[in-house]
């Protein structure tokens, strides 16, 4: 797992995700961690896949139940997020 530091955060900041924590009942780290994943991987993120299918049923080119079998054969593996080191 990768650690990050982040220098030259303003007081007012750190102070508002303290609070943040406090009130969902973590630590200011884990307050943290939970912020960047819903940024970096938002619930409601466009998936191609479904997008795709979307567009191919309203063209009249896939039906429900091919859909379906699609939806059943396909990879649910996660995608990983692309690094950026050398």
């Amino acid at each position: 797992m990768a650690t990050v530091t982040v220098r030259n955060l303003p007081d007012e900041v750190h102070r508002a995700i303290r609070v943040r924590a406090a009130h969902h009942g973590r630590s200011t780290e884990a307050e943290i961690r939970a912020i960047l994943e819903g940024v970096a991987r938002p619930p409601e993120r466009v998936k191609l896949g479904s997008l795709l299918a979307s567009v191919a049923r309203e063209a009249g080119g896939l039906s429900d139940a091919k859909a379906e079998g699609v939806q059943q054969i396909r990879d649910k593996t996660p995608a990983e997020p692309m690094g950026f080191e050398h």
